[in-house]
């Protein structure tokens, strides 16, 4: 077992259960300490968006069977989002290409959880603005899935719940659903020419699972998620330093 698993696997298995409790994956934050640990840029992807399906599984089943998921939301995101995972899970990115656009959608990523004190938008409410708006975001945030492994979530669900589009717990349903299946696409779109690494992937993979279904079972309500989310988000801003000096000094 790869000596880096020592470290990975206590802090996936916390990305996991807090991620998991608020419908999220914890794509930005596996792809980020995976980045840290130095794992090879074409797998980490593939890893990120397993863990992914596993963690957003169990907590898809959790929303549906609790009534939260709701189709009229979810289905304009996918129309879009599916291909353009495809799309990006396809490519075959230089590194330097994949680290500039992993820099940027990290960076993002910071931004969302330290600088977005949560507005509310005063958008029109109408259902055709509304199909619109989720065609677009799908589709931005399902080829970032596929290119980089960050399954989107993180900026998917308090864009539905600032938006009026769901409530708290239906937003939430939608973003695990969303990164099942936008995990799903990118995963089978990377098989064709990506080895699995499943030295990394078992363990990890076992952690995340059981990790995952306990954090969707509390839910969201019982955590202070973007107190933990700032938290974890050191992760994050530490890989975005370690990215800028390799594009710097490479």
């Amino acid at each position: 077992m790869p000596p880096e698993l020592f470290i990975l696997i206590p802090a996936f298995a916390l990305i996991a259960f807090v991620y998991s409790s608020v419908g999220l994956g914890g794509g930005s934050s596996y792809t980020a300490l995976l980045t840290i640990v130095g794992l090879t840029y074409v797998m980490i992807p593939t890893v990120s968006l397993t863990l992914n399906i596993i963690v957003t599984t169990g907590a898809t089943l959790q929303f549906v069977r609790n009534g939260h998921l709701r189709a009229r939301i979810l289905l304009p995101l996918l129309v879009t989002s599916i291909p353009a995972a495809w799309i990006g899970g396809r490519m075959h990115l230089p590194e330097t290409t994949f680290q500039v656009l992993l820099l940027v959608t990290l960076t993002a990523v910071a931004v969302r959880i330290y600088f977005w004190s949560d507005p509310t938008f005063d958008v029109p409410q109408t259902t055709g603005f509304r199909v619109s708006a989720s065609l677009v975001l799908g589709g931005i945030l399902g080829f970032i899935a596929g290119a980089v492994g960050i399954g989107g979530g993180i900026y998917l669900v308090p864009v539905l719940i600032m938006a009026g589009i769901g409530t708290t717990r239906e937003a939430a349903a939608t973003g695990a659903a969303f990164i099942l299946f936008n995990s799903i696409t990118g995963i089978v779109a990377r098989a064709s020419w990506s080895d699995v690494p499943w030295d990394w992937l078992i363990p990890l993979g076992i952690t995340v699972a059981i990790a995952g279904l306990a954090g969707s079972h509390y839910g969201s309500s019982k955590w202070p998620s973007r107190t933990i989310q700032r938290v974890l988000g050191v992760v994050i801003l530490a890989a975005i330093v370690l990215l800028a000096h390799r594009l710097l000094t490479g």
